[in-house]
């Protein structure tokens, strides 16, 4: 089917050498099936030299009269001649698929060639140039007749197609006489007008045409004598005319001298009958001299005709002469040419085989990247598999990541709920622990002044701790890796040796959570070492003129200030109780609560002599009941809150302090109630801070329950583990000592610490994370060079404006 296919979609086109007349037939074709895809077949029928005569401008000639030599530059002419027109007939058929195909014949007639031609190769579609059937290397009848016989002997599938001067023509047979039409009806030629040439009927078809181009050519003789060539173009056909005239005229020659011989014969034979008498036979041989002068006289007459084509003959030889010559150095120009060809040839051989070189060796080349490729595609497929199996154990390692973090989730939950639950146990168990920590075993160390003075660089002005309230005289410090607070007394404090012990045994008795804890002392220097408070004093965070900007990150949620009003209750309720006499404050106020990192509050600042008497402890009741009051409004002024409360308890919001976020109004009006009725408290004697500590513990429960039913959002919620997020981020603090890292290492899980705080907690034989309470691959650290170069970077700029 596909064969089938491919038979239909070629199309044949038999032209000969007739450059004119075979590029106006391929351009008809080409046009015809412009549409569609096709491959044209030239049949090409070529000049050959023929076995019995060869083709020379002065007509056919015996090939025995042309030498051996000649015969074959004749025949490598016209082959080279041949070969040209086929590849400018390819060259005008660029934008199709072209193939040739090169009839070659001597004894068979171009008709007959032509018909089997059609059988053998399947031809569908022929398009034939009506000059292909007329060329004198051919024994071939009239171009009509010829064109008839294809017509007449081509099988059925054949669609035939006769192309003259670039128009098609029409076969038609009518009363058994061939015809050609033009595609107007009329009838061009008939295959039986006798001697009618082909330029005749190319007259015939195109009359507007010729005449025009003999008129010009009458018109300009000048311009064609001036070179042979056109010349030859110009009488060639007249020379062709001229000699079939010589052809006839020996013909009839021939005709006229047997014509003589039978005259002189029958005269003769008259003569000598007998049974004429001499009268008759006078008259008789009369006649025949009459006769015999008529035709010498037609003979002369002949005679002269011959001298006229004789001079004739001798114009045309001439000419052929001059053409013969042209076409001698034709060849001879063709021979140099050919030593060049050569040399071109061989040239192009070796380039060929410098190519076929450069391709072995590019072969080779690919040969050895196809190998490459192969081990690559091995190597890729092996790393595929890896990939695969690796994703598959990084999907097990990701899901126990997440499963880790769900379960961390719920620890850290967990860890909330006990820690809520241990601050309230500590509370409520403050005095058995105070006990106990005051117990003889427990001892106090005593620090040289080289140590106090290393620990606060001299007592540099860049470690005092600027803050309200007396804290002029305290520094910040760093003790066996414990962060500090140095007090330097001076000598309106102690005035002796004797005063200062009394004040460092006084502080060491005092052991409560909510009570500032000594943890060493210095009778050199007259210095004691308390716990640092990381958040400082409350008063800086309520009264700071600086809320807006620094401190404003510091700001208390309500929740955050009513577990420092039970913590200050607590710690008072501590005091108040004490064994064997009570103890008062005396100066309680909110520079007198310091804060530690979880805004735990703790009380310093005792009057010393301590006071025992009951207007003392009356004088703190109020001084606590004016705290409570200044934590709800963030005001120093407590009136405004008695005023509200007495008015209309829905104006307790106006004076609530809008840093702590949206107070539960409940919460809010109990602990006012709480605070007037301190401030109260000449009218109930029998208050005490026991009373006030379980009403304040009441409160406290109510807002956990709160927050922890979600049932009111806690504005202003910032993370509590947060070390002076207004001075240092929280990624700049070791998780162990929650202290601003000197020189961080980064541990196997992934957190970076403070390097002697992470060495002795291995060295203790550790071998899990301090943050995630995990098993450690290893116990490799490795310097955090970018972090400790941020921390040196921001203490500097702080220590700059501080200056």
């Amino acid at each position: 089917m596909a064969m089938e296919l491919e038979v239909k979609k070629k199309v044949y086109v038999a032209i000969n050498s007739n450059l004119h007349d075979g590029f106006l037939t391929l351009q008809w074709a080409l046009k015809r099936w412009s549409s569609q895809s096709i491959t044209i077949v030239i049949l090409y029928a070529s000049n050959n030299i023929c076995k019995n005569f060869v083709i020379t401008p002065m007509g056919k000639l015996p090939a025995g009269s042309v030498n051996e030599e000649k015969l074959k530059d004749l025949e490598k002419f016209e082959e080279a001649k041949n070969q040209k027109i086929l590849w400018r007939y390819k060259v005008f058929c660029a934008n199709v698929k072209v193939e040739a195909i090169k009839i070659e014949g001597y004894d068979e007639s171009i008709q007959e060639i032509m018909v089997d031609l059609i059988t053998g190769l399947r031809i569908t579609k022929l398009v034939m140039s009506l000059t292909f059937m007329k060329s004198s290397s051919w024994k071939s009848r009239s171009a009509i007749s010829g064109s008839f016989f294809v017509h007449r002997q081509k099988p059925e599938f054949c669609e035939l197609f006769i192309i003259c001067g670039g128009k098609l023509v029409f076969l038609r047979e009518r009363n058994n006489e061939g015809l050609i039409e033009d595609d107007q009806g009329e009838m061009v030629a008939n295959s039986r007008s006798k001697r009618q040439s082909f330029k005749d009927l190319v007259v015939k078809m195109f009359p507007e045409n010729n005449s025009a181009k003999m008129k010009n050519s009458c018109d300009s003789p000048s311009s064609a004598s001036n070179s042979s060539v056109d010349q030859w173009e110009k009488y060639k056909d007249e020379i062709e005319n001229y000699m079939s005239q010589i052809l006839s005229s020996n013909a009839e020659e021939i005709d006229d001298f047997i014509a003589n011989e039978n005259l002189q014969n029958s005269i003769t034979e008259f003569v000598m009958a007998d049974n004429l008498t001499l009268q008759e036979k006078r008259e008789a041989v009369k006649i025949k001299f009459l006769e015999i002068k008529q035709t010498i006289q037609l003979s002369r007459e002949e005679a002269k005709g011959h001298v006229r084509g004789h001079a004739k003959a001798q114009w045309a030889t001439t000419l052929c002469t001059r053409r013969a010559e042209e076409i001698d150095g034709c060849i001879n120009d063709e021979i140099a040419r050919k030593a060049d060809l050569k040399r071109e040839l061989d040239a192009t051989k070796e380039e060929i085989s410098e190519l076929h070189t450069e391709v072995e060796i590019t072969t080779s080349r690919l040969n050895s990247i196809l190998e490459l490729q192969g081990e690559l595609s091995n190597k890729l497929q092996l790393s595929s598999v890896a990939r695969s199996r690796a994703e598959v154990k990084v999907e097990k390692v990701v899901k126990q990541r997440t499963d880790t973090l769900q379960e961390i989730e719920e620890y850290r939950k967990q860890r909330d709920v006990l820690r809520r639950r241990i601050e309230f146990c500590r509370e409520k168990d403050a005095i058995g622990n105070a006990t106990m920590l005051m117990k003889p075993s427990f001892e106090y160390k005593e620090f040289t002044a080289a140590e106090i003075r290393a620990a606060t660089d001299g007592f540099s002005d860049r470690m005092r701790l600027k803050s309200g309230g007396d804290w002029t005289d305290v520094y910040k410090a760093r003790l066996n890796h414990t962060s500090v607070a140095i007090k330097l007394y001076s000598s309106g404090d102690v005035d002796s040796a004797d005063a200062f012990r009394a004040k460092v045994k006084l502080f060491s008795h005092m052991k409560h959570p909510h009570i500032l804890s000594m943890i060493g002392f210095c009778s050199e220097l007259r210095c004691i070492v308390f716990e640092y408070m990381h958040n400082g004093c409350l008063r800086d965070i309520l009264f700071s003129s600086k809320r807006s900007s620094k401190r404003r990150n510091k700001c208390l949620n309500w929740q955050a200030r009513i577990c420092i009003a039970a913590n200050v209750c607590t710690g008072l309720c501590y005091l108040h109780r004490a064994k064997p006499r009570p103890v008062a404050h005396g100066n309680l106020n909110p520079s007198k609560i310091l804060l530690d990192r979880n805004n735990v509050a703790n009380i310093h600042g005792f009057r010393t002599p301590l006071s025992f008497d009951k207007s003392d402890i009356r004088s703190d009741i109020r001084a606590y009941g004016n705290l409570v009051l200044q934590i709800l409004t963030g005001r120093n002024w407590a009136g405004l809150v008695e005023e509200a409360i007495m008015m209309d308890q829905t104006k307790l919001i106006e004076v609530l302090d809008p840093m702590a976020g949206e107070w539960p109004l409940d919460i809010a009006l109990e602990l006012g109630r709480i605070g007037i009725k301190c401030l109260s408290i000449h009218e109930d004697k029998e208050l005490n801070m026991t009373s006030l500590a379980r009403e304040v513990e009441k409160v406290k429960k109510l807002a956990d329950e709160i927050v922890a039913n979600g049932e009111c959002v806690v504005a202003n919620d910032r993370n509590q583990d947060d070390e002076d997020s207004g001075e240092f981020p929280n990624f700049f603090l070791c998780p162990i000592l929650q202290e601003v890292m000197k020189n961080p290492h980064v541990a196997a899980d992934g957190f970076s610490y403070e390097l002697e705080a992470i060495e002795e907690w291995l060295k203790t034989g550790r071998d899990t994370s301090p943050m995630t309470n995990l098993r450690l691959n290893d116990k490799l650290l490795t310097p955090n060079h970018s972090l400790r170069s941020l921390i040196e970077d921001l203490q500097k700029k702080r220590s700059i404006s501080i200056r």
